[in-house]
């Protein structure tokens, strides 16, 4: 079984290539955007080939929330997980919320809880 594939987005690019590198060693196959117009294109590419999105809520041109449900128009089976420094109460199903700053061992538990469900 191929490695579940996470399309993550952060607009800081320093702090997205640190959680890439994380989650790759735990086995993960990422693409790491820090726009999320890029992001919708890789999912426009391949909208089957990803089982995860992990998005920063405040994005540069649109927010988290809007681009967890732009990316489920393409994909709609996609589990997310939204992060911020800022209080936040999700209104979609399988969306999981992650207050920043966080723990990379915070997010691997989060990742594979979403994974399975």
């Amino acid at each position: 079984m191929p490695a579940p594939r996470l399309l993550l987005v952060e607009d800081e690019a320093a702090l997205a290539e640190l959680l890439k590198k994380y989650l790759e060693r735990l086995g993960y196959l990422v693409d790491a955007c820090v726009h999320p117009e890029a992001a919708l294109s890789l999912l426009d590419a391949d909208p089957a080939g990803y089982q995860l999105i992990i998005t920063d809520l405040t994005l540069p041109g649109m927010n988290g929330t809007d681009l967890i449900k732009r990316a489920r128009e393409r994909a709609p089976h996609l589990r997310a997980i939204i992060s911020s420094g800022y209080p936040y109460q999700p209104d979609a199903a399988n969306v999981e919320f992650l207050q920043k700053p966080f723990l990379p061992k915070m997010l691997a538990e989060m990742v594979e809880r979403l994974l399975r469900s």
